[in-house]
């Protein structure tokens, strides 16, 4: 499994000079654009497909030079299934994965992005990949007493949220002004330094960061159900692909419907990253329903 770190300021860098070559000359080069509608059959004579990530475990992060997590094992099953033997990454910042799809830097954003209706305007999703509820990362002993984001609204909490990750949403629409970190170690960072009280994210990313970070003073709330302008937010995330690559997408969704619909088999590719049924998705909740924010 290849990954190929490629950040914005780096390629800047490779474009400005001859002073970096090789690995960083590759994240600057963007995939290959098939014809509409025929990225599949590309992919398959190609024998890989490059895709977009952001580093946020345990749905997929680099570890000892290896892309793995959650959503990574899905496309390992998923994309060689169809043929597809090699998942190539490219690293970037959360907020920045769908503009890199569609500027063709990757065929395809792995992060367990949630489903939510402005972002369909923009790309295509996958059926749900997963549920998720939020959590709060705090200081030891949650001196605030945070539970959820309206009791950070009215402490007057200062909030850390991920740049383009829906705990931003939600802070902008409950008019919290969050400061806006790149990575989930941004935020635990800036929680143990006390530039902010709070680090909001997913319950098991928080959990996962917690787990192998044991020496950071900090401690993780029980997760919830954000409530915005009284409606639940139904959290559940999908791989990303162009509007123009609806063949991929399709088989997709086939492949991805076997694996949803079998529970133990589920669980035997996401299990070892700390999902659980409870992240099965539900059948109910569609990408239909949710990209028309039905639910």
């Amino acid at each position: 499994m290849t990954v190929t770190n490629s950040l914005p300021k780096r390629c800047a860098a490779v474009l400005a000079g001859a002073a970096l070559v090789g690995a960083a000359l590759v994240g600057c080069t963007r995939t290959e654009v098939a014809e509409p509608g025929q990225l599949l059959e590309s992919l398959r004579e190609k024998g890989s497909i490059t895709v977009g990530f952001a580093g946020e475990a345990p749905y997929s992060f680099e570890e000892s030079g290896q892309l793995t997590g959650a959503t990574v094992a899905l496309h390992r099953e998923i994309f060689g299934a169809l043929g597809i033997e090699t998942v190539d990454g490219v690293q970037t910042e959360f907020g920045a994965l769908i503009p890199g799809l569609q500027a063709n830097r990757f065929d395809a954003v792995s992060a367990g992005m949630s489903i939510l209706p402005k972002r369909c305007q923009q790309a295509a999703f996958s059926e749900p990949e997963f549920m998720y509820t939020t959590a709060l990362m705090v200081k030891p002993g949650n001196p605030l007493n945070l539970t959820d984001m309206q009791s950070i609204q009215s402490s007057g909490a200062k909030m850390a949220a991920m740049t383009g990750a829906i705990e931003s949403d939600y802070a902008a629409a409950l008019g919290i002004g969050a400061t806006q970190v790149a990575t989930p170690q941004d935020g635990m960072d800036a929680v143990t330094s006390g530039r902010a009280d709070v680090f909001a994210l997913t319950a098991i990313s928080l959990n996962w960061l917690k787990n192998h970070n044991p020496d950071a003073a900090v401690d993780v709330t029980p997760s919830f159900v954000a409530v915005i302008d009284g409606k639940p937010q139904v959290g559940a995330g999908g791989t990303v692909f162009r509007t123009s690559d609806p063949d991929l997408l399709a088989a997709y969704n086939a492949e991805l419907a076997k694996i949803t619909a079998d529970k133990d088999r589920y669980l035997s590719i996401v299990g070892k990253f700390g999902f659980t049924e409870r992240e099965l998705p539900k059948p109910e909740y569609t990408t239909a329903k949710l990209c028309e924010g039905e639910i």
